[in-house]
């Protein structure tokens, strides 16, 4: 994989991070892209060039087009090619649905859904070759959460376009897919105000036996950019514990 990109939205902390490094150590050089931490950013960064690979730090809100195809442009010019993107910056606002405003909405439709769209665009006119795009999302799409409606809606929009990603890219010989997760004890998980009780379900209840840990979702990510998946196609793959089957 020597000489081969990726760039993982949103990887400075978290699931993100976790997936740079994982395909740092996989032979991937890495553009990191973030929206506020700069220290956090550089100590990933630091992290990978330890591993032997290249990294670009690019700062960005992927909710804002214009950032979004400045942020594709440092690529080109600084790789000339992409043959990874993993589209995993997240945000939004977690209120009851009466105390949801405009701008609310707004923000977390832009970050969660209309990133994906643009970013895949720009994406794939630097996959020359040919490439692969997974986005994370997340079982908000599929199930009621408490407090998620602007998130749960925004992923689901990520996982229907997707689908007509994955059929009109094809003919780039790009596959497309998305990976859900259950409850991941992630620094985001604290903006939750219903946190502990989110915790406290996913352990007792996870048929697996346990809660999901951010490996496995790394795990399912580099499967689907492996070519041993080459025949997945516009799919979410549910790495949850077998939690999302219960009534």
């Amino acid at each position: 994989m020597t000489n081969k990109v990726a760039l993982i939205t949103g990887s400075s902390r978290g699931i993100g991070k976790a997936t740079a490094i994982r395909l740092a150590k996989e032979g991937y050089d890495i553009v990191i892209n973030y929206a506020r931490s700069r220290k956090a950013a550089q100590e990933t960064a630091d992290e990978i060039t330890a591993l032997g690979r290249k990294v670009l730090l690019v700062k960005a809100n992927v909710g804002d087009v214009d950032k979004i195809k400045a942020m594709f442009a440092e690529v080109k010019e600084e790789f000339g090619r992409l043959d990874v993107f993993v589209n995993n910056a997240a945000s939004g606002v977690l209120r009851p649905i009466m105390e949801l405003e405009e701008s609310h909405w707004n923000w977390t439709m832009n970050i969660n859904s209309k990133a994906l769209l643009f970013c895949a665009q720009e994406a794939a006119k630097l996959m020359d070759k040919g490439g692969k795009i997974v986005s994370i999302s997340s079982l908000g799409a599929i199930r009621y959460l408490e407090n998620y409606t602007t998130v749960g809606v925004s992923k689901a929009a990520v996982e229907a376009l997707t689908r007509y990603l994955a059929v009109e890219l094809a003919p780039k010989n790009i596959v497309v897919n998305a990976v859900s997760g259950g409850a991941v004890d992630t620094e985001a998980l604290t903006h939750f105000p219903n946190r502990e009780e989110l915790l406290q379900a996913a352990a007792d209840k996870t048929p697996a036996g346990r809660m999901v840990e951010m490996e496995d979702l790394v795990n399912a990510v580099m499967f689907l950019v492996s070519d041993d998946a080459s025949m997945i196609r516009g799919q979410t793959i549910i790495v949850d514990g077998g939690i999302s089957l219960l009534v």
